[in-house]
């Protein structure tokens, strides 16, 4: 007798299985992974200029900010029950534990950015479409690769509304907290050769 054969079928792992591989040591923390719509995906190592414009994000806004927001970067943020991204910076509502009972969850993000190189269609895609899904209010890409800042507001769905592409010489203020004031070109290193 032949048995039929199914076809492959993919291995979806929730947070809490995510969690447990981890602590069992499974997942070294060398490459670096994150959990996205149950799957494990391995992040590409930090270079200079992804890690120098993080940094210099991350400085704008601590300047700022004072106490009305947490910034937080390359943290967790428990957005699905299948999903633990680490988003390159984040504008967090305050808490006076700081996050440290449990990860922010998408209510509790004023500003989500990611800094894309090599990531630029992971994070324009499958990222995109699960922080819109997730409510995400305010999501940026700094595109290494073009010099741009790539803005979305306003999630529906899968998708949001309103996205717009500002060069280097725009100025951006987080919908959150429109006293900021971001200069583009501070924070994208210098366009190469």
């Amino acid at each position: 007798m032949i048995r039929a054969s199914s076809p492959p079928t993919r291995v979806r792992f929730t947070r809490d299985d995510y969690h447990r591989i981890a602590r069992a040591g499974i997942l070294p923390p060398q490459p670096r992974v994150e959990l996205l719509d149950g799957e494990i995906i391995r992040m590409s190592p930090i270079n200079p200029p992804h890690g120098s414009t993080v940094d210099r994000i991350s400085y704008v806004f601590h300047r700022q900010v004072g106490d009305r927001a947490i910034c937080r970067t390359q943290g967790a943020l428990a957005l699905a029950r299948d999903s633990e991204p680490e988003p390159d910076f984040m504008l967090l509502k305050p808490r006076a534990d700081f996050y440290a009972s449990a990860h922010p969850r998408p209510e509790d993000v004023l500003l989500l950015i990611e800094v894309s190189e090599s990531s630029i269609d992971y994070d324009l895609g499958p990222k995109r479409r699960a922080y819109a899904r997730a409510g995400i209010v305010e999501f940026w890409v700094f595109d290494l690769n073009r010099g741009v800042l790539i803005v979305h507001r306003a999630p529906e769905g899968d998708a949001y509304a309103d996205v717009r592409t500002l060069d280097r010489s725009a100025t951006i203020s987080p919908q959150a907290l429109p006293d900021i004031m971001l200069d583009v070109g501070s924070v994208l290193p210098e366009a190469r050769g």
